[in-house]
């Protein structure tokens, strides 16, 4: 068993690194105060090929994996989990293109999805809730041409910036879900309010307003009658383990902020870093990363293995990850005692992301559901 990341992943690694450092940390400060994710940044991010980092080469993307794309978000996490959030829900959108669009769709939008000059988001949530999807109220009637869709999304990561949205609805004809592909400028489409969180600053999150919203009908995206499926998948394959990711990214820049503060901070004439609660709190924030890294990693790879049992695994990663990042940002602003609670300091930040990050693309509880069902169903 090798644990080691081989040439291309080491290379993803280090060159994404200094991508964060050189282009996300210097718009950081500015995106805590207006919330706004930089266009400027978009682009660049676009030229990179993040977005298509596992779509195929043949549709312009990079042709990487699922392990690849945990790797690079981590590492942009550890800058600005805004983004990561940002960029990890809008490649959901490229990886359900690459997995249930047709042909004629693919080839209409895949190489400037893969470039990021096509932003497509997925809008599932309603408010009745994300976790009963099942139970959502968003409708589409057949009328010949096009598929006539009401109802509302909320909580829609990428709500004013995506340029399409991936929308389920019920076909009211046969009562089983489909999932349409809306295009920005389309008749009865338009966003509504955009939410003001308590984290994540510069990633956008608001409504999504369908009123008699126009879809043509070569928009239907997959099968007829296999929407909720399809979500579940995109979840399942890029949600979790993305979000898990970002959780890596918030731990690991929490660690080497607890490091670098014990190691300057004195106290009675010796830097804190030589007391033992300190070190106690370094060595759990530690051990709950490279915990999670391990299950992150593992479940990424089981989902490029294209393992049909990997949602117990994503999920599980999901709320251990997200779960022990609030953990551990927490431990950070122990260690920073006063200066944890001052804007100066980016741990304040860190824990406020941190927060966010358990209840988006499904909470922690139902998480919990999926992994306690699946190893408690009966085998046959």
């Amino acid at each position: 068993m090798d644990f080691k990341l081989n040439m291309q992943q080491e290379l993803l690694k280090k060159t994404v690194r200094q991508f964060a450092e050189e282009e996300i940390a210097p718009l950081v400060d500015e995106m805590e105060r207006n919330d706004q994710t930089p266009p400027e940044l978009v682009r660049k991010m676009g030229e990179q090929g993040f977005f298509g980092v596992t779509a195929p080469l043949e549709y312009g993307g990079t042709g990487m994996g699922h392990v690849d794309r945990v790797i690079m978000l981590e590492e942009i996490a550890r800058i600005s989990a805004a983004i990561a959030m940002s960029l990890q829900v809008l490649q959901i959108g490229v990886g359900m293109m690459m997995e249930m669009g047709t042909s004629e769709q693919k080839n209409r939008y895949s190489p400037a999805l893969a470039q990021g000059k096509i932003l497509i988001t997925p809008a599932f949530t309603e408010s009745s809730g994300g976790s009963d999807l099942e139970g959502m109220s968003t409708k589409a009637s057949d009328k010949g041409e096009y598929y006539c869709i009401n109802g509302r999304k909320v909580f829609i990561t990428n709500s004013h910036i995506a340029d399409a949205v991936i929308i389920i609805a019920k076909h009211e004809e046969t009562k089983k879900f489909g999932a349409f592909l809306v295009e920005k400028g389309e008749k009865g489409f338009r966003p509504g309010r955009i939410e003001k969180k308590m984290g994540l600053f510069g990633c956008y999150n608001g409504e999504i307003i369908l009123d008699n919203c126009q879809a043509p009908k070569e928009n239907l995206f997959g099968e007829k009658g296999r929407g909720l499926s399809a979500a579940l998948r995109g979840i399942s394959n890029y949600g979790r383990t993305g979000m898990a990711a970002s959780a890596l990214g918030l731990m690991q820049a929490s660690l080497e902020a607890a490091v670098k503060f014990a190691q300057e901070r004195t106290l009675y004439g010796k830097a804190i870093s030589n007391l033992a609660p300190i070190q106690f709190k370094i060595a759990e924030i530690y051990a709950e990363l490279e915990a999670s890294r391990l299950m992150s990693y593992y479940a990424a790879w089981l989902v490029e293995q294209g393992s049909k049992r990997s949602d117990t695994q994503t999920a599980a990663a999901k709320f251990f990850a997200t779960e022990a990042s609030l953990r551990c940002t927490r431990k950070t602003m122990d260690i920073y005692g006063a200066y944890s609670c001052i804007k100066d300091y980016p741990v304040e930040r860190y824990y406020r992301d941190a927060q966010l990050l358990i209840s988006a693309d499904g909470t922690s509880d139902i998480k919990r559901i999926i992994v306690g069902r699946n190893l408690t169903a009966k085998k046959n």
